[in-house]
C-alpha cells in the first residue's frame, strides 16, 4: 500500500474470488513439478556472483549483463538462503527447472508454517517491476487516482471507493469516497459469474497505461458512469489535515496514507502547524496505511512524543537471521533523514515535536507494517497509544528490497521489536474500541464514525456509540476487522529498511 492504489492489484480479483484476506501477495499458485530440463538441486553460491546476469538484459541498462534463466533462478535461491528470516524452513523439493521464470521459482521459496491463529506465517513474499516500485516511492502511481476496498469478493460482490486523489482522473470525473462499484466496461461487477467476465473486471480495475475504461458507481440511488484513463498520478502521503476545537482543547487530525519519500516533508510541515496551533491531542488516521520506510515511522513517532521520552531510546530493533550481521537499533529520529523526493527536506533538519504522552490511531485490517511499528515503538517508551477501529493486519516483519534483472524482490528478512523487546503481533493489534469504517462521511469529518468515536473516547473514555448512532451506518460499511481488502499493490503493505 499500496492514487489508483489498485493500479496493479496486490491480488487480482480472479484470485480474490477464492483467496480473500490477509496481506501481501500470498495467493501464488505452485505450478506442477514438470521438469523442463535437467533436474537437480540449485547450486548455492554467493548471490553477488550471479547478480544481474539476465536472460533478457534490459536495453540501455548499465547494470544488466547477459545470462540465463538458470542464472536468475540461482541468484533468487542463493539470496533467499543468505537473507530470508526463515531460510531453514524453505522447502527443498522445488527445483528451478520446474519453473519457467525466476519469479515463479521465488514464489515457492518461503516457509509453509502458520501462526497461532492458523494463517500462513509468511503472507508477504512478492515481486514488483523495479521501475514501478522506484517511481512509487516518490508518490507516482499508475491508475485512476482512487483506492478501492472490496468487502465481498464473491457474488454478490461489494466494493467501495475509500480515497480519491485531488486532481486525478477519478476526482475530475466527480467520484468520491463512498461510491459503490456496480459495473466495469458493461460487466455487472456485483453479480457476474466467476468466468471470463472476471478478466474484464480485472482489466478495468488493473488498467494499463493510457487505457480507458468505463466504471459505473451508485451513490444514494443514482448511478454514475465514469470513463477513466489510467495515467501516472502524483499521490499525497498526508491528506485532510484538521484542527478540531473541543471543550478540552485542540485536537489535530491527519490522514496518513504511506511511508514513502514524499511523506517526510509533508509530515514535518503538518506537525509544524500542529505545534504552532498548540494542539493537546492527535488523531492519526492510518486505517489504509500499509507501511513503507521505517525511518519515516521513526521520525513521525519522535514528532508525536518529543525528546523528553525518546532521547537515547530505541524505536525498533531489527532481528535478522543468524547469517546476517546485527543491525544497530533504529532510534527515534530527531532530525530529517533527507529522503530523495522532489522538493526534499534537507537532511539534518531538526524535527518539530508535540510532546504528547497519549495519541490515538485509527486502524483497520489494512493498517500494516511500518504503521504498526509506530504503535509498537511508542508503546515501547510508555506513550499511551489508543487504537480506534479494527485489529491491525499483523506484520512485525520487514524487507530490504533487492532488484535483479528489472524485478525487485521482497522477502521477509527481519522482525522488529520495540525498546521493551516486544514484537509478537503476527495476528495483529486489537483496537481499544471496535468501530466500523464509515464510508458515508469524508475522512476528516468529525461526524465520520471512527473519528467521532476517537473524539468521544478522548472525552469520556467510553467506547459506547453516541445516542442514536448505530454501528453499521449502511450496507456498505465494513466490519472493524480484516474482512475488507484494499485493492492495492503488495508494496503498499510493508516495512522497509533503507541501505
Amino acid at each position: 500500500m499500496p492514487s489508483l492504489r489498485f493500479s496493479a492489484l496486490a491480488v487480482p480479483l480472479v484470485l480474490l474470488l477464492s483467496a480473500c484476506g490477509g496481506g501481501g501477495d500470498s495467493t501464488a499458485v505452485v505450478p506442477p513439478l514438470t521438469p523442463i530440463g535437467p533436474t537437480g538441486p540449485t547450486a548455492l553460491v554467493a548471490s553477488s556472483t550471479v547478480a544481474n546476469r539476465c536472460e533478457a538484459p534490459r536495453s540501455g541498462s548499465g547494470i544488466d549483463k547477459p545470462g540465463t534463466l538458470l542464472d536468475e533462478q540461482t541468484w533468487v535461491r542463493s539470496w533467499i538462503d543468505e537473507t530470508y528470516l526463515w531460510y531453514r524452513e524453505v522447502p527443498t523439493t522445488y527445483q528451478p527447472q520446474s519453473f519457467s521464470t525466476a519469479k515463479a521459482y521465488f514464489d515457492v521459496l518461503k516457509t509453509t508454517a502458520t501462526t497461532a491463529s492458523g494463517k500462513p506465517k509468511d503472507q508477504f513474499h512478492f515481486t514488483y517491476p523495479t521501475a514501478e516500485w522506484e517511481a512509487s516511492q516518490n508518490g507516482v502511481e499508475l491508475g485512476y487516482g482512487m483506492l478501492l476496498a472490496v468487502a465481498q469478493a464473491t457474488p454478490p460482490r461489494k466494493a467501495v471507493i475509500t480515497i480519491v486523489e485531488p486532481g486525478s482522473p477519478a476526482a475530475l470525473a466527480g467520484l468520491q469516497r463512498g461510491d459503490v462499484l456496480q459495473a466495469v466496461d458493461g460487466v455487472d461487477f456485483v453479480n457476474a459469474p466467476d468466468d471470463a467476465s472476471v478478466a474484464i473486471l480485472n482489466a478495468g480495475l488493473s488498467p494499463k497505461a493510457q487505457a480507458s475504461h468505463t466504471l459505473a458507481f451508485s451513490r444514494g440511488g443514482t448511478v454514475l458512469n465514469a470513463t477513466l484513463q489510467a495515467i501516472e498520478v502524483n499521490t499525497s502521503a498526508v491528506q485532510n489535515e484538521r484542527i478540531i476545537d473541543t471543550p478540552t482543547g485542540k485536537v489535530g487530525y491527519l490522514t496518513f496514507n504511506t511511508h514513502n519519500n514524499v511523506a517526510e516533508r509533508q509530515l514535518v510541515e503538518t506537525m509544524r502547524r500542529f505545534q504552532a496551533a498548540g494542539i493537546s491531542d492527535l488523531v492519526l488516521d492510518v486505517r489504509y496505511n500499509g507501511g513503507g520506510y521505517l525511518d519515516v515511522a521513526s521520525e513521525l513517532a519522535y514528532m508525536i512524543a518529543g525528546p523528553q521520552v525518546t532521547t537515547g531510546k530505541t524505536f525498533e530493533q531489527v532481528l535478522a537471521n543468524d547469517k546476517t550481521r546485527p543491525e544497530a537499533p533504529v532510534p527515534f529520529h530527531a532530525q530529517s533523514r533527507g529522503f530523495p523526493a522532489p522538493n526534499p527536506l534537507p537532511k539534518g533538519t531538526p524535527l518539530p515535536s508535540l510532546g504528547l504522552k497519549r495519541v490515538t490511531l485509527l486502524t483497520t485490517g489494512n493498517t500494516c507494517s511500518a504503521s504498526e511499528s509506530i504503535i509498537n515503538g511508542l508503546r515501547g517508551v510508555d506513550v499511551q497509544v489508543n487504537l480506534i477501529g479494527g485489529t491491525t493486519c499483523g506484520k512485525p516483519y520487514g524487507f530490504y528490497p533487492e532488484p535483479n534483472c528489472g524485478t525487485t524482490y521482497f522477502a521477509v528478512q527481519f522482525q522488529g521489536v520495540n525498546a521493551k523487546g516486544f514484537g509478537d503481533f503476527a495476528d495483529g493489534m486489537a483496537p481499544t474500541c471496535d468501530v466500523a469504517d464509515d464510508y458515508q462521511h469524508q475522512l476528516g469529518d468529525a461526524a465520520e464514525g471512527m473519528l467521532a468515536a476517537a473524539l468521544r473516547y478522548r472525552g469520556s473514555g467510553s467506547c459506547v456509540p453516541a445516542a442514536g448512532a448505530t454501528r453499521l451506518l449502511s450496507s456498505m460499511q465494513s466490519p472493524a476487522d480484516t474482512a475488507t481488502r484494499l485493492l492495492r499493490p503488495s508494496y503498499k503493505e510493508i516495512a522497509i529498511m533503507r541501505r
